[in-house]
């Protein structure tokens, strides 16, 4: 895998974590009952987003290095997912 492979592979990882990530423990103003006049119930009031930035950084590093790993040990290849026999 090269560098490129490699950086690539992070922000696929990192943009899945985040979306996941990104909705957890969000106060919405319905939730708290202060609606501002002119917008949604579920806008947020609290989103936290700092914090939820960095734990998707560091989740993903960990997800990373695993997948990482396992590409370059060989121990998975892409002719384990040849389930036809065509390459």
């Amino acid at each position: 895998m090269g560098v490129t492979s490699a950086l690539v592979l992070l922000a696929v990882i990192w943009w899945m974590t985040f979306l996941i990530v990104l909705p957890l423990r969000v106060k919405t103003q319905g939730d708290l009952g202060e609606i501002e006049p002119g917008t949604h119930a579920g806008a947020p009031e609290e989103h936290n987003l700092k914090k939820k930035a960095l734990i998707t950084t560091a989740v993903a590093l960990v997800l990373w290095v695993v997948i990482s790993g396992i590409i370059l040990s060989g121990v998975i290849s892409v002719r384990d997912f040849d389930w036809f026999n065509r390459g």
